[in-house]
C-alpha cells in the first residue's frame, strides 16, 4: 500500500514566465488574463499560475498587481537617453 501526499501548488513567476503578460490587455479579470495566455500560447506554467490565483473577481491593472518583484526598466540602470 503506497501512501501519497497531498502537494500544495504553489505559483512561481520568473521574468520569463512573467514577460509572457506584457502584451495582455490590461487592466484585465483573471478569467480574461488566463484565455489570453491560452490564446497567446503562453507557457502551461503561465496559464497554471493565473489559474491559481485567488480571485474575488479582481480587475488587475498591471503584471505588477499579480507579481510585485516585476522588474521594470528603472530596474535595468539602462539610460536610454546616453545613446
Amino acid at each position: 500500500m503506497h501512501k501519497f501526499e497531498n502537494k500544495i501548488l504553489k505559483m512561481y513567476w520568473t521574468l520569463e514566465l512573467a514577460s509572457k503578460l506584457e502584451d495582455a490587455p490590461w487592466p484585465a479579470t483573471k478569467d480574461e488574463l488566463v484565455d489570453y495566455a491560452v490564446r497567446s500560447g503562453a507557457p502551461p506554467e503561465v496559464v497554471e499560475n493565473l489559474k491559481e490565483i485567488e480571485d474575488e473577481g479582481e480587475t488587475y491593472d498591471r503584471i505588477e498587481d499579480l507579481w510585485p518583484d516585476y522588474p521594470t526598466k528603472d530596474d535595468f540602470f539602462f539610460h536610454e537617453d546616453e545613446y
